[in-house]
């Protein structure tokens, strides 16, 4: 029996939808929970007859076939806007606020108006635009999981680079997130400008 490799399911969330909403923005995030670095979102705008094999929930993809996904969505796509938040506005507005400013500037690099916008999570952005949340979204339509993909691959490339800029934190292994080594790299190294300090309030305390 032939391994299934389209969730077809997941276009079908989408197709029914659209007999009410013709123009569907599926949007996520990546990058919410990492100690270091922007906060990701990305926005994309399927057509009713695109069809992409493998297309999931980008956590239970492997690296190397999301970074081949990520190259389908970009040519598949109607319409697609990836944006970001920065460190500093991270630490200003907080991770919430700042991952739906992300979110917003990445709906209106569309440069179109969404009949519907579909949101991974439990919790709307400021969008000018009617908004359904939907929790496990990037498992359940295939406008956020292809959003979830360009918004993930797209941050681990800016993690790698920022490895290259910051090699004594190894930031290529653990892309930010709060792991054993990074907690070890802290410790060694301190805060760079591209943590999180509003993260590591204990570290900073600590060191008082």
């Amino acid at each position: 029996m032939a391994r299934v490799t389209l969730h077809k399911e997941l276009f079908d969330y989408d197709s029914e939808l659209r007999k009410d909403y013709p123009v569907i923005v599926g949007i996520d995030e990546a990058g919410r929970g990492p100690l270091a670095g922007d906060v990701y979102a990305a926005a994309v705008i399927l057509n009713d007859d695109t069809l992409i094999n493998y297309l999931n929930d980008s956590k239970k993809i492997s690296e190397k076939r999301r970074e081949l996904l990520y190259d389908e969505v970009i040519e598949k796509a109607e319409k697609y806007s990836i944006a970001t938040a920065s460190v500093k506005e991270i630490d200003e507005l907080n991770i919430l606020q700042a991952t739906f400013l992300a979110m917003k500037r990445a709906y209106e690099g569309l440069g179109v108006r969404a009949d519907l916008v579909l949101v991974d999570g439990n919790k709307l952005p400021d969008i000018d635009a009617e908004m359904r949340y939907v929790i496990k979204g990037d498992a359940t339509s295939a406008s956020i999981s292809a959003a979830s993909i360009l918004a993930k691959v797209a941050r681990d490339r800016y993690m790698r680079d920022l490895a290259e800029k910051y090699p004594q934190y190894e930031f290529d292994r653990h892309k930010g997130y709060g792991t054993k080594l990074h907690y070890e790299k802290l410790e060694e190294f301190g805060i760079s400008e591209v943590h999180r300090r509003s993260f590591l309030k204990k570290l900073t305390d600590d060191k008082k």
